[in-house]
């Protein structure tokens, strides 16, 4: 059914039917190749349409950078947060969260833990985004582990109807809590918007 409708559309007449009161617009002949890039967009019928890949959001320039460190050195940056990857989730945190890791995980109570795979971190009016990780030592994440404990108990129940077969099953799975203690920016910017080189990527 859709792609009988679908095929109609693209017949001739039909296209013809809507570019036809596109032509009599003035105001749309005079529209600017593209206000993103200095790329042209593509053109229909001699009337410019905004294209999708001439929106890509361009690197952080020098001014960005030099901006950003300049909060940083004089601690204007505001309440830090980090998104970081542990035991295969995504988290987002800041100083004084605790989360919580389901399943067995080997540190003990008391461990101090520095988080590496930190993909996003930023303060009050700026975000430091990882492709897909940020540069090893650029953010600083460390953690305590708070407790280590079972979870609520939980139910499984199965059942076969008509089969006299019902069981129910309780269980509970092992949990770490873990305190964020601090996130800081350890080192500045680099003052190209060119991603840093590193030897070492985390995954």
């Amino acid at each position: 059914m859709f792609l009988k409708q679908f095929t109609r559309l693209l017949k001739p007449s039909t296209l013809v039917a809507f570019t036809e009161p596109l032509k009599r617009l003035p105001a749309l002949a005079a529209v600017p190749a593209s206000r993103w890039n200095n790329s042209p967009a593509f053109a229909l019928n001699g009337h410019h349409r905004w294209n999708s890949s001439s929106a890509v959001v361009p690197l952080a320039d020098k001014s960005t950078a030099e901006a950003i460190n300049k909060q940083l050195e004089t601690g204007t940056e505001g309440r830090l947060f980090a998104v970081v990857q542990l035991c295969g989730k995504q988290f987002k945190i800041t100083t004084g969260d605790i989360i919580v890791v389901e399943g067995y995980w080997p540190p003990e109570n008391g461990d101090w833990l520095r988080l590496d795979k930190v993909l996003l971190a930023g303060g009050s009016d700026f975000s430091l985004i990882g492709r897909p990780l940020l540069a090893p030592g650029l953010v600083d994440v460390q953690a305590t582990i708070v407790e280590k404990t079972l979870s609520h108990t939980r139910t499984h129940f199965r059942k076969k109807r008509r089969k006299q077969y019902m069981r129910i099953n309780f269980y509970r799975n092992q949990q770490t809590m873990i305190r964020i203690n601090s996130i800081e920016i350890t080192r500045k910017l680099a003052e190209s918007g060119a991603p840093e080189a590193t030897g070492d990527r985390f995954f």
